[in-house]
């Protein structure tokens, strides 16, 4: 398995380009089985998890045709696919769920394997399920696989989703976009992923509307050809937002839209960074002296992401004082802390709330990621620690980082990757 070494401390200078959002490209790849007729996604990420989804649109029947680049697609299903999603791929990223909600819509059958990704607590399809029975999927769990039909369309409905879930809000917006009738759905996730799924559907014929957390869905028979291209990564924004702020960096960020991270760049201005805007630049300076803040909470869009959650607290060690940070997403994501603590961290955890003493000076050590976001996390501790660092299990960080440690190495990072 490949590994990082890592020797620091670092400053970083100069300008980063933010890759296309993978949490954007998933979805909108899965609603591509909607169509009859050609796709073409354009500005995908390079990463493993764009990779797995695309294997198993090729082996749902898609004919998937890759620009020189590798930056587009265009994607021709046939006249009848396949409606079999195996544990074999699907295991290997939660995203690949999403397929469900176009496989019931479009064919009015699926065979599906509950799904796989980071390991960050339970985060059950229940509210997948939930909802697109409501909509007139019945299924039953057979030997780890969801066995889903419909009697024809699906038809619109009206559903509250108990929780406001990423997945759920999306599975069910692809689903719902062929069945018949209007459907309502309330209390759902607004991330700016959802509404580029949205604006993708939309432009390809389908009628998406929405009011605060209801989203309101006509369903039409069919969508044309399309051209999209995705957004920016609003996660690898912040996070090279968060690298700057370490060790008094001077960063210009590409590429985005910092309206997205609006909510990340207040904190940061908190904490003492000099922060500019431009329609799609970020200008960011680190403090001199980075100040605590004593209670970050992650939370649903427009809230602090749980995806920038182990990058604060990185920050928050490295700041003057005490910090805490409750994670209200995930209950398994302070798998990184123990890691930190190997760095020389000062942190303790009670229930979903960490408690960070600051003001610490981390020491190179050997190192092992547990998950995407957590990888990360370490690679940026690592960056601000005394001598040369390992990082171990860097497979998880190319589920969904583009080409990060040479964007690192433009910038003034001392990172090498041993094969």
């Amino acid at each position: 398995m490949d590994k990082f070494l890592i020797e620091g401390p670092c400053k970083i200078k100069g300008k980063v380009s933010v890759e296309p959002s993978k949490n954007s490209s998933l979805p909108i790849l899965a609603a591509t089985l909607l169509f009859d007729k050609p796709v073409i996604i354009k500005n995908l990420p390079k990463v493993k998890d764009i990779n797995t989804m695309i294997t198993l649109l090729q082996s749902l029947g898609s004919k998937v045709t890759f620009s020189k680049d590798k930056r587009n697609v265009e994607i021709i299903n046939k006249k009848k696919m396949k409606t079999f999603a195996s544990y074999s791929i699907v295991k290997k990223m939660r995203g690949s769920f999403l397929v469900l909600g176009p496989l019931i819509a479009k064919y009015y059958n699926s065979k599906c394997s509950l799904p796989g990704g980071c390991n960050l607590g339970a985060r059950p399809v229940n509210y997948h399920l939930q909802a697109l029975k409501k909509l007139g999927m019945n299924y039953h769990l057979k030997d780890g696989y969801i066995l889903a039909k419909s009697k024809g369309k699906l038809k619109g409905t009206t559903i509250n989703f108990p929780k406001i879930s990423v997945g759920a809000t999306e599975n069910t917006i692809i689903a719902a976009s062929l069945a018949k009738g209007k459907t309502t759905l309330k209390n759902c996730a607004i991330e700016p992923e959802i509404k580029d799924l949205t604006n993708f559907l939309n432009l390809a014929g389908a009628k998406i509307r929405w009011s605060g957390r209801t989203c309101n869905i006509i369903g039409v028979n069919s969508l044309k050809e399309t051209k999209y291209s995705v957004m920016a990564d609003r996660i690898m924004a912040g996070t090279f937002c968060i690298a700057a702020c370490l060790n008094k960096g001077d960063l210009e960020i590409q590429n985005v839209n910092p309206k997205i991270i609006s909510t990340e760049l207040n904190l940061l201005k908190k904490i003492g960074a000099s922060i500019k805007t431009t329609d799609n630049k970020i200008f960011i300076k680190g403090p001199k002296k980075i100040k605590s803040i004593k209670n970050i909470k992650t939370k649903e869009f427009p809230g602090i992401a749980t995806d920038l959650q182990s990058q604060l607290m990185v920050l928050m060690c490295k700041a003057h004082g005490k910090s805490t940070i409750t994670e209200n997403i995930f209950e398994n994501r302070f798998m990184h802390v123990a890691e930190l603590r190997r760095l020389g961290a000062k942190i303790t955890i009670k229930n979903n709330k960490a408690l960070i003493e600051g003001n610490t000076l981390f020491k190179a050590c050997p190192l092992m990621s547990s998950d995407l976001r957590a990888s990360i996390a370490l690679v940026l501790a690592a960056m601000t620690a005394e001598g040369v660092s390992q990082v171990d299990r860097i497979y998880h960080l190319d589920r969904g980082a583009e080409n990060f440690e040479n964007k690192l190495k433009k910038i003034g990072v001392k990172i090498k990757r041993l094969k």
